[in-house]
């Protein structure tokens, strides 16, 4: 049974469905451009001069290269699990001159060396981490001291109305679980950041019907990654069974998706902090940023 910062995903699946889905991708991912659009607005707020900088999760590399934009004299690396979905970012990349750099490589065992990096981000990746506490440790091993994680994920309300329909069709998992924004903010402080920032946000979105939105998820490579999935095909069965008890949610016409988006971000320390009781201290200069 998975804890609070565990997951029971098939990580070879994962993999495998980001591969199948990277040509088709930014064909569905206007979700994931707006959460991106508005985590990076965060940097606004922030005085940061990054020279290299790790997206990770980086996909087709819409965010590296928005990133690059943002910090022109910075090298962004981008690393995904998923080598197609590489391929696609560097054939969308400028040839001459680019400092788009890439690596495929699990969140979770980062070949990346120690204090390297200014910033690293993540844009809705870190749901697909079997040990999130394990991806926190990876990214402070990283980042220098005070360099900066920001990031976005889902929260366990993502998809709802999905997991509450599945569940009068079926008895095995169709929804990823997704970690709690609370769950979250501690791995951050047990794995050696400080100052966490939290917040959800909720975002709607409609269709007109569900196998656009069944559409939507499998473009992206969203498909169900669980260890006690079903492995068989959707029967039609179950299918128009799923599509009428979905029915029940149509409101004004449309069929409601909800997405509960958690935006974070946090400093690593010098030093690794722990869940004990003991008293931590960290340079003078980080509390200026309050």
């Amino acid at each position: 049974m998975p804890s609070e910062l565990t997951s029971d995903l098939d990580k070879r699946q994962i993999a495998a469905t980001f591969e199948k889905a990277a040509a088709t991708y930014e064909k569905h991912d206007f979700l994931q451009r707006e959460i991106a659009e508005r985590a990076l607005e965060r940097l606004d707020l922030m005085t940061l001069q990054a020279q290299l900088i790790a997206d990770i999760g980086s996909g087709t590399g819409r965010c590296a290269r928005a990133l690059a934009t943002r910090y022109r004299r910075a090298t962004v690396l981008q690393c995904d699990i998923a080598w197609a979905m590489l391929k696609e970012a560097r054939a969308g990349a400028r040839k001459l001159f680019s400092r788009q750099r890439y690596v495929c490589a699990d969140i979770e065992q980062l070949p990346l060396k120690d204090g390297a990096f200014d910033l690293a981000f993540s844009n809705l990746s870190l749901q697909w981490c079997l040990d999130l506490s394990q991806a926190f440790a990876e990214i402070q091993r990283i980042l220098m001291p005070e360099g900066l994680l920001l990031f976005t994920t889902l929260g366990p309300d993502t998809l709802k109305e999905l997991r509450q329909a599945w569940a009068q069709v079926s008895n095995t998992p169709h929804i990823n679980r997704f970690f709690d924004m609370h769950d979250v903010g501690d791995a951050l402080v047990a794995n050696g950041f400080t100052e966490p920032v939290m917040e959800t946000e909720y975002i709607t979105v409609n269709y007109d019907d569900l196998l656009t939105l069944m559409r939507d998820l499998k473009g992206l490579g969203a498909s169900n990654a669980a260890r006690e999935r079903s492995r068989g095909l959707l029967g039609k069965r179950i299918l128009n069974a799923l599509i009428d008890v979905y029915e029940a949610f149509r409101v004004d016409g449309k069929l409601p998706a909800t997405y509960e988006v958690i935006y974070g971000h946090a400093w690593a320390s010098e030093g690794r902090s722990t869940q004990s009781g003991d008293v931590h201290t960290f340079p003078l200069a980080q509390l200026k940023r309050r």
